[in-house]
């Protein structure tokens, strides 16, 4: 007796048909959505992504912030396993990490463009205040980016010692300063003022300079420089 045998799924079909659209037209052609979709597929092989990538992006509201969002917040929603949420924190690491690679080494003036995306690529999304220092050489090269303090939402701790020694540490001549606004509003406070201030003061004894303050909102960044509060 013969045995029937099972009607493949009909999202397999949906599945190597937006791979094709993947690949002849590249990312560009793809909704945020579909992008989500494609990711998912390793991770859900058996199941329709489509309604759980959209899910995703109404949850979170964009596909960056469904990368930045914390894995136990991703595995919070109905459909999303341990290892899908694994898999799309690999996404925003490794865009990440070429973007970092687009200005590690290079003079800070001629990839001040490409340090702006790194800097929104890292920090746009993130739910809570976090702290960055960029320590340049004499030749105002990125030698190091360090991560220094993470807070609530609208608070992070800063010890601007503790920041100067670093930079005498890893022999840096300059500081820029970054830190985000998880509200969005990139608007510098009177207390990111105070701060900023507390280290050009503790970093001018040892001749470290502090360059610029970028302070990283969701749609765009503010510049110290820029605003004259340098």
């Amino acid at each position: 007796m013969a045995h029937s045998r099972k009607p493949t799924p009909h999202f397999h079909g949906h599945r190597d048909r937006l791979r094709a659209r993947f690949a002849e037209a590249g990312g560009e052609a793809l909704a945020d959505y579909e992008l989500l979709e494609l990711a998912l597929f390793r991770a859900i092989p058996r199941r329709d992504v489509k309604p759980l990538a959209k899910a995703l992006i109404a949850r979170f509201g964009d596909l960056g912030r469904v990368c930045a969002a914390p894995v136990d917040q991703l595995a919070s929603v109905a459909g999303v396993s341990d290892k899908a949420a694994l898999d799309l924190k690999l996404l925003q690491a490794v865009a990440v990490r070429i973007a970092r690679e687009q200005v590690v080494g290079r003079t800070v003036i001629s990839s001040w463009s490409a340090l702006l995306d790194y800097l929104r690529t890292a920090l746009q999304h993130a739910g809570t205040e976090e702290f960055r220092v960029l320590f340049l050489d004499k030749k105002n090269r990125l030698v190091k980016d360090e991560f220094q303090a993470t807070g609530t939402v609208d608070h992070a701790p800063v010890y601007p010692r503790e920041v100067v020694k670093r930079a005498i540490a890893l022999d840096a001549s300059a500081l820029i300063l970054v830190h985000n606004h998880p509200s969005g509003d990139p608007t510098p406070s009177n207390a990111d003022i105070e701060m900023t201030r507390r280290v050009i003061e503790a970093g001018r004894p040892f001749d470290i300079v502090v360059h610029d303050h970028i302070v990283v909102g969701r749609e765009r960044t503010a510049s110290f420089k820029a605003l004259g509060l340098l």
